[in-house]
């Protein structure tokens, strides 16, 4: 048995409630070229990079624009979200979130952040979580996107933890992937319909203890 000795955590959806945003902005993006982008279209872009969101969505619409074009519109996406996050404070942490992080600290338990998010410490910033972390490994960091298992395995170098004694909490199904390619365990956040790969399957960080993570004790 190998113990855990660090929590990876994403962030949108897991510790905040930023979904809604990128959702929005996509939404406006959509809008503004003509077709339709629903909530259950923005279920494919969870834990994927900026980029290749972008792709998706512009699948979605059935439409093809160079690379130029294509940095222009989801530079106009970002400054969207960019405008909603600012505004953000700490009520829009998720039930459990912080409470968790600080029992994690507080029973010597490393923690880091493993988001695609190039926003991610603004969003860490206004919302008073940026303490709460060992080390943060966002989307300025990395070069390849979930499934990839890069931010986890940054995330691990970081805290100078081996993989196989990390756990990472996530909400996605390519963040999940992304953790068990990296020699994680993987805890999801959310439904166990799409995220039945993981380990474990809690609706929010509410329902975790240190006492209950302990008892994982997973060796992949």
């Amino acid at each position: 048995m190998t113990s855990i000795k660090a929590c990876l955590f994403d962030l949108d959806g897991v510790l905040v409630d930023t979904a809604k945003y990128h959702y929005l902005a996509w939404k406006r993006l959509a809008d503004e070229l003509g077709f339709k982008f629903t909530e259950q279209d923005n279920e494919k872009l969870k834990g994927v990079s900026r980029m290749a969101s972008l792709d998706i969505l512009l699948g979605i619409g059935q439409l093809q624009f160079d690379d130029a074009k294509k940095l222009e519109l989801a530079e106009r996406k970002n400054n969207w979200y960019f405008e909603s996050i600012s505004k953000m404070d700490h009520t829009e942490i998720l039930p459990g979130a912080l409470e968790f992080l600080m029992a994690c600290r507080e029973n010597g338990l490393k923690t880091a952040l493993g988001s695609a998010s190039k926003n991610a410490m603004t969003i860490l910033d206004h919302t008073g979580l940026t303490p709460y972390f060992d080390a943060i490994i966002d989307g300025t960091h990395t070069s390849h996107a979930k499934p990839d298992p890069e931010v986890f395995l940054l995330g691990a170098a970081a805290l100078s933890v081996p993989p196989g004694q990390c756990v990472v909490f996530e909400d996605a199904e390519a963040g999940v992937e992304a953790a068990h390619r990296a020699g994680m365990s993987c805890i999801g956040i959310g439904s166990a319909a799409t995220l039945g790969q993981a380990e474990l399957v809690i609706p929010s960080l509410q329902h975790m203890t240190v006492g209950r993570l302990k008892e994982l004790n997973v060796v992949r």
